[in-house]
This record gives structure tokens, C-alpha cells and sequence, in this order.
């Protein structure tokens, strides 16, 4: 079975995640960032990657732990669930519209952990998100995973909606680059990733 549990505890924040691959996008979230609880429910349910994540963290200063710190966790998780990257399709591609907003999120789980962020938002926050986090927990996870991630918000005019179709857009990527292959072998030219 595809899961992982991990635990970071910190100074800053305590965070416990609960990650499966292939129990059809259940979430339990609770960051304590109403809006951040809403985008990482769209992430599992829109991925197909059930995740329960608990997290308590140091809000009385500000967003920022909680957020990079739970994109550490998770992508801690879905490196674990992983394991060698062997007999998955690897690599992923979306467009995904919200309203006037459209995003694109291009990902390959190649072990080689790199973020392009090409996203530019109108207001600093969406309630107590602070909407430059977005990039921080994009980075967090992407390393943390070893994924390449390229993320490009093309346009869009309401930040909610271009936040969540970034969301969206990664958690549709990598649906289709957790799909098992045909043949369980690694997609490399070397035979390994």
C-alpha cells in the first residue's frame, strides 16, 4: 500500500500527516488557517490522495511556519508513499480554470527537487493566508518530495480563485503522475530515478 505518516515537531509548529495514494482524496484538514484548510482539501480531493493533516503552530506570530512547515510534512509523506518512484506514470500536467482565473502546473517526480513560481496576486492575504505563502508551501513541498514543479497563473482577477486554481491545478498534475504504470517499471533512461 501507497501511505506514510509523518510527525515535525518543532519549536514552532507540531504537525502530524497522514498521507494514501490510493484511497480516493479523502481530507481531514485543520491548520487552523481557515483558508489554508481549504486549499489543501482541494489538493487531496482533486489529486485522489487522502490526507489527514493536523497541524498546531504559532499563529500568534503569523502564517508562515504553519504553512512552509506543512508543505515540509506533506511532501515528506508523498516522497514516503512513493518510496523508489518506481511504476508510476511520473510526470503530470494541468490547466485548470476558476472563474476568470487559469492556471497550469507541470510535475515531474524525478528526485530532482526544483519550484518555478510564475504567480502574481492583487491583495496580500485571503482571511489569515497570506497569499506570498503560497510560493513558501509550493517550495516546502516540492522539495521535500523531490519534485520538479513548475506553477504559472496565466490570469485571473480575484485572488481566491487564482490561489485556488494553482491548488488545483498541482493536485490535477499529480494525480495523473501517481498513476500506476502498466508494467511497474521506472520511467528513466538511467532504470532509476
Amino acid at each position: 500500500m501507497r501511505k506514510a505518516e509523518i510527525e515535525r515537531v518543532t519549536k514552532e509548529t507540531q504537525i502530524r500527516v497522514n498521507l494514501a495514494l490510493d484511497e480516493k482524496g479523502k481530507a481531514e484538514i485543520d491548520t487552523g488557517i481557515g483558508f489554508f484548510d481549504h486549499m489543501l482539501t482541494a489538493l487531496s480531493v482533486h489529486s485522489g490522495i487522502s490526507m489527514s493533516v493536523k497541524v498546531k503552530g504559532d499563529l500568534n506570530v503569523d502564517c508562515h511556519h504553519t504553512i512552509e512547515d506543512t508543505g515540509i510534512a506533506i511532501g515528506q509523506a508523498l516522497g514516503q508513499a512513493l518510496g523508489a518512484k518506481s511504476g508510476i506514470v511520473r510526470y503530470g500536467t494541468a490547466y485548470i480554470p476558476m472563474d476568470e482565473s487559469l492556471a497550469m502546473a507541470s510535475l515531474d517526480l524525478s528526485n530532482r527537487p526544483f519550484l518555478v513560481f510564475n504567480c502574481d496576486f492583487t491583495n496580500q492575504s485571503c482571511g489569515e493566508y497570506d497569499l506570498c505563502m503560497t510560493e513558501e508551501f509550493f517550495r516546502a513541498f516540492a522539495f521535500n518530495s523531490g519534485m520538479t514543479l513548475h506553477i504559472n497563473l496565466l490570469y485571473g482577477s480575484n485572488d481566491h480563485h487564482k490561489a485556488e486554481a494553482v491548488y488545483k491545478a498541482v493536485a490535477h498534475a499529480l494525480k495523473t503522475a501517481v498513476t500506476e504504470n502498466a508494467d511497474g517499471s521506472t520511467l528513466s533512461t538511467k532504470g532509476v530515478l
